[in-house]
């Protein structure tokens, strides 16, 4: 069961944005990530709690962040309610919907469990539709994404040979491209993420076909 700390930071001018510390492991469905997060201060800002199935699609999201709160799932796509801790009643709680893959945001969570649903074979190429929950208040917003997965490479480690691959992430309404580094289900390098502690080593890839069709 993976688990350590990542730091956010800011990919113009490496401002400190906070971190994450967290842990993963497969589960009676397929997949699990949780995570406490904090500002840059040490103030804790909110939690991830995302549950995958075993075709590692998301069966399970409960998000929160400086009082905001996103809980979602599958639901003939996927389906949200988006409230806040000031509206306990949830009276003003705003519901959506979108045709899309998964969720996104700015977690390593949302990168591994994109990663696994598509299965991609190396050198191959795909797009899909998420929903990005931005913060500071969790914002939905429908983004395309292009994925490539450019290679896979074996490292020699104590624990054994470890399996890296390097993603090529495009934004295909701006054009902006980024390159992801995993291995199994930890998040390894991305830009404006640093993984600061593992204190155990990745799992492999959650058994399960994928489908982002």
């Amino acid at each position: 069961m993976p688990s350590g700390r990542y730091s956010f930071h800011d990919t113009h001018d490496d401002t400190p944005l906070g971190e994450e510390r967290f842990s993963c492991a497969r589960g009676p469905s397929g997949w699990r990530y949780t995570a406490q997060t904090f500002s840059a201060s040490g103030e804790p800002e909110g939690s991830i709690d995302l549950t995958l199935d075993q075709y590692s699609r998301p069966l399970r999201l409960e998000l929160r962040h400086q009082g905001w709160q996103v809980r979602g799932g599958l639901l003939d796509g996927l389906s949200w309610v988006r409230s806040h801790e000031d509206d306990p009643t949830g009276q003003h709680a705003r519901e959506g919907t979108e045709r899309a893959h998964a969720f996104m945001g700015r977690s390593p969570a949302f990168l591994i469990a994109t990663a696994r649903l598509l299965r991609l074979q190396p050198g191959s190429t795909t797009r899909l539709r998420l929903v990005n929950l931005t913060d500071p208040v969790l914002a939905p917003h429908t983004i395309d994404q292009g994925w490539t997965l450019e290679a896979t490479e074996s490292h020699t480690t104590d624990s054994g040979p470890l399996l890296v691959e390097r993603y090529r992430v495009a934004d295909l309404g701006t054009g902006e491209e980024r390159v992801v580094h995993l291995a199994g289900d930890v998040l390894l390098a991305a830009p404006g993420i640093e993984l600061e502690q593992l204190e155990t080593p990745p799992s492999k890839a959650v058994d399960g076909p994928g489908d982002a069709g």
